[in-house]
């Protein structure tokens, strides 16, 4: 039932953006931002502040960026709502010099990626946007292939060095079953006990929304979505499916229907995203879904015995 203290994160231009490289216009970013904000929804991810020393903007569009001025033209006008303005930086990919303050962004939360080998980072980044006043996050991604004592030595780190509001567990590669996540809920929880749990699923074996629930069974209380499942590869769990699991009177759904019709549907002609066979095989394989997303841009993805042979060839 309803449970006030669940955070929904509408992550759909940021994890979206991983799709096209970033490159929505500015007027979609706008209307899933106004939708967002009037669904109720408690944050929206609105891309990357990624540095453009360690990332060229001749290759990513302005969303793996995330300029004030891109931010302030897609959301000046709109009343938020109560929604806060989120963005994720990379630690690998990122810079102390592109947090500035608070009051002077339209940014509200920065959430930190990271691999475990990378969690030093994550802290430094972490703790100077703190300083800067931002409400933080630390996502440790590719969750299914981190093990002990590296992950425990991690999050007993996070949990000493820094005060961010939430730990991720993050399903990158869609890889995760439902015991697999009990079981990295209750390990996060021997060593975070000053911070919620957060869990940012993906759908490669149709399991995202399944995950995510379990998360919430174990007491995550930040929980990630974005419209229709717009991600890489099979996508995420979507957010009108949270939205209708969760209960919240605060929430409106409308708003989220007309957006998914309006700017979400038509992307299918171009962006294969959601359940096909070569990222369900990655994803049962614990692999990268980047070889998945290769064959389907081919001329031979339909050839799926020869996809799964290859990753047979290549994998054992």
């Amino acid at each position: 039932m309803f449970r006030p203290a669940i955070k929904v994160v509408d992550c759909t231009i940021r994890d979206g953006g991983l799709t096209n490289d970033s490159r929505f216009p500015t007027e979609l970013v706008r209307g899933v931002y106004k939708a967002i904000c009037a669904s109720g929804i408690d944050y929206v991810e609105l891309g990357y502040r990624n540095s453009k020393k360690l990332l060229s903007p001749d290759e990513f569009g302005p969303w793996r960026f995330c300029d004030e001025d891109d931010l302030r033209a897609a959301t000046d006008g709109i009343d938020p709502n109560g929604t806060k303005t989120a963005v994720m930086m990379d630690a690998h990919k990122s810079s102390v010099d592109d947090v500035p303050p608070c009051e002077q962004s339209v940014v509200d939360m920065i959430r930190v990626a990271t691999y475990v080998k990378d969690v030093d980072k994550a802290i430094c980044l972490a703790n100077c946007g703190m300083d800067n006043g931002y409400e933080l996050t630390i996502n440790i991604m590719a969750i299914s292939q981190e093990g002990a004592p590296f992950l425990d030595e991690a999050l007993q780190q996070i949990e000493e060095e820094t005060k961010v509001q939430a730990v991720y567990i993050v399903d990158s590669y869609g890889a995760l079953y439902s015991e697999e996540v009990h079981f990295l809920a209750e390990k996060y929880k021997q060593y975070i006990k000053t911070k919620e749990l957060g869990v940012h699923m993906h759908n490669n074996q149709q399991l995202a929304f399944a995950n995510t629930i379990e998360g919430i069974i174990k007491n995550a209380n930040y929980v990630d979505g974005t419209l229709f499942g717009l991600g890489r590869g099979a996508g995420n769990c979507p957010t009108e499916l949270l939205m209708g699991f969760l209960k919240n009177p605060k929430f409106d759904i409308v708003p989220v229907l007309d957006a998914i019709t309006r700017f979400i549907l038509p992307l299918q002609k171009d962006i294969p995203w959601g359940y096909h066979v070569p990222y369900m095989l990655t994803g049962i394989r614990d692999l990268h879904p980047r070889e998945a997303i290769q064959w389907m841009s081919s001329t031979e993805r339909d050839d799926l015995v020869k996809f799964y042979k290859h990753l047979e060839v290549d994998y054992e």
